[in-house]
């Protein structure tokens, strides 16, 4: 659906001059997917996602959308960025409608959508984050934290994006919350069929949701495959400065130490599994 082929960008820093940050990145987002995009600060990740919807534009390199090169002179760049959503970091700190579902509607009624239509958006994708309709006429400062990352959230997917991009969408919120938020995420994509691409540092929650990972290293998509192939490198990914779930270390270190587990486990109820089925087998440990 938006492939990426040989990304290169530079930032020009006047004290250091040239930062290379992009270098030779390609890449490919599919149907329904969804994309765990993990590395460590200053590798790339926010600059690679502002490429995705043309924020950005590469100095070397192509991007296509469904087929089409989005660098070409005839493409309208305002049609991509109806079909990949961007949502920043903190995206509370945006809002400013005087309700929450007159900031809702503005994404819609910028793109020239009707009142009607725009309302009709924005009350399903309210209803989609989980905001009651008795809030629809509050102002977005009453909510709450969790609340107001939600209704952001909702702005967005009333522009109804193909693409979802989510700069560490779960940042500043508490365990619970920020749990809340990937399992939003999970129904958005089935409910919508998005494909959806999840910057974060929480690995944990990467492992669990994300279907495909990708971990930036020096500019560089340095690996993508499934969360139980990329975890499975372990010793590379700390080099990387990549933490990893503590089940993943654990279990790692039981197969050092001579456990026959099959890789290291991406979650507790998987090594709880796996160590069921070597004490099936009357393996010793």
């Amino acid at each position: 659906m938006l492939q990426g082929k040989h990304i290169t960008f530079s930032y020009q820093d006047p004290a250091k001059g040239k930062t290379d940050v992009l270098a030779d990145v390609s890449f490919e987002i599919r149907e329904h997917d969804f994309i765990g995009l993990i590395g460590a600060s200053g590798s790339g990740k926010t600059t690679l996602i502002k490429h995705l919807n043309g924020l950005l534009k590469a100095e070397s390199g192509e991007i296509f959308f469904k087929g089409k090169n989005i660098y070409s002179k005839k493409y309208p760049l305002s049609e991509l960025r109806k079909k990949v959503g961007l949502v920043f970091q903190y995206p509370e700190q945006q809002l400013f409608g005087r309700t929450i579902l007159k900031d809702v509607m503005y994404g819609p009624l910028n793109l020239g959508m009707s009142e009607e239509e725009a309302g009709k958006l924005a009350k399903e994708s309210l209803e989609l984050v989980g905001i009651p309709e008795e809030y629809y006429q509050m102002s977005p400062m009453e909510l709450s934290g969790g609340q107001k990352r939600c209704a952001a959230i909702a702005g967005v997917l009333a522009m109804q994006p193909e693409i979802l991009v989510l700069d560490e969408p779960a940042a500043g919120l508490d365990p619970e919350t920020k749990h809340e938020i990937f399992e939003l995420l999970c129904r958005i994509r089935e409910k919508r069929n998005n494909a959806i691409v999840l910057v974060s540092h929480h690995m944990e929650d990467v492992a669990q949701f994300a279907n495909r990972v990708w971990v930036m290293y020096k500019g560089k998509i340095a690996m993508d495959g499934t969360p139980e192939e990329v975890y499975s490198r372990v010793e590379e990914l700390e080099e990387m400065n990549i933490g990893i779930p503590q089940i993943t270390h654990l279990t790692y270190s039981l197969i050092k130490e001579g456990v026959p587990l099959p890789r290291p486990a991406i979650s507790v109820e998987e090594a709880e599994k796996m160590l069921a089925e070597i004490l099936k087998e009357e393996k010793p440990l």
